[in-house]
């Protein structure tokens, strides 16, 4: 099976699944085991072969993200944001430390 190499990019319900197609265990059990379809159990099994880069998107800022670091660059202060964005100062902080942790992280990976 195409799926037992390179498995760190699938999620872990999708290498949960597979583990157990691959010991034997039925569709129908497997989707017993977590609540599901079998139509769903075999849609997931499908998706696994769809080859991915391995880059989620946890790694890219969300169009808020983008906006709070431009705001931020543009000499915005928290206060600002959050009354622009009808949040609190702290949420504004918060998505602002994530962006950078991001990028920090994305600047990480490319070397």
């Amino acid at each position: 099976m195409s799926n037992a190499i390179g498995k760190e990019h699938l999620r872990p319900m999708e290498r949960r699944v597979l583990e157990m197609q691959q010991d034997g265990v039925v569709i129908d059990e497997i989707a017993s085991r977590f609540k599901k379809s079998p139509e769903f159990v075999e849609r997931l099994i499908n998706w696994t072969e769809i080859p991915r880069n391995g880059d989620t998107s946890e790694r890219h800022l969300t169009p808020r993200q983008r906006r709070v670091l431009d705001l931020r660059a543009e000499g915005e202060s928290h206060a600002q944001i959050a009354e622009r964005f009808k949040r609190g100062e702290a949420y504004i902080r918060q998505v602002e430390g994530l962006a950078h942790f991001k990028e920090s992280q994305r600047l990480l990976t490319r070397d």
